[in-house]
């Protein structure tokens, strides 16, 4: 008896994720590579081979794209955006939480890197 209610207390909080809450990844997903691969100059459609379709692109701000990623885990949210900014169809500014060559990579420590500069 006390199997049968513990397995019907487990299948009854899975659900409400007491147990196991997915995390959720959207929008523009990013790799450093990417966004070191950016150069000013490039025309519109190299940015957009290097990076995909952005996420926003507004038609009063055509020489604006937005790149957004949000990743909701458990323990909190994490939102990170890159704007390409061009002028007569070329990149002029990258702005937001990405930057060409400062872009950490998965399992480096920017200390380490800071350090070794």
């Amino acid at each position: 008896m006390r199997i049968l209610a513990l397995l019907l207390i487990a299948v009854l909080t899975q659900g409400c994720g007491l147990l196991y809450k997915q995390s959720i990844q959207q929008g523009n997903i990013l790799e450093a590579e990417q966004v070191d691969a950016l150069k000013p100059g490039m025309t519109k459609r190299q940015v957009a081979l290097v990076l995909g379709t952005p996420a926003v692109q507004s038609p009063f701000h055509e020489d604006r794209w937005e790149y957004i990623s949000a990743l909701k885990e458990k323990e909190g949210n994490d939102l990170k955006r890159l704007t390409v900014v061009f002028q007569d169809n070329v990149l002029v500014r990258i702005e937001g939480d990405y930057e060409p060559g400062k872009a950490v990579r998965a399992g480096e420590d920017p200390a380490t890197e800071a350090a070794g500069d």
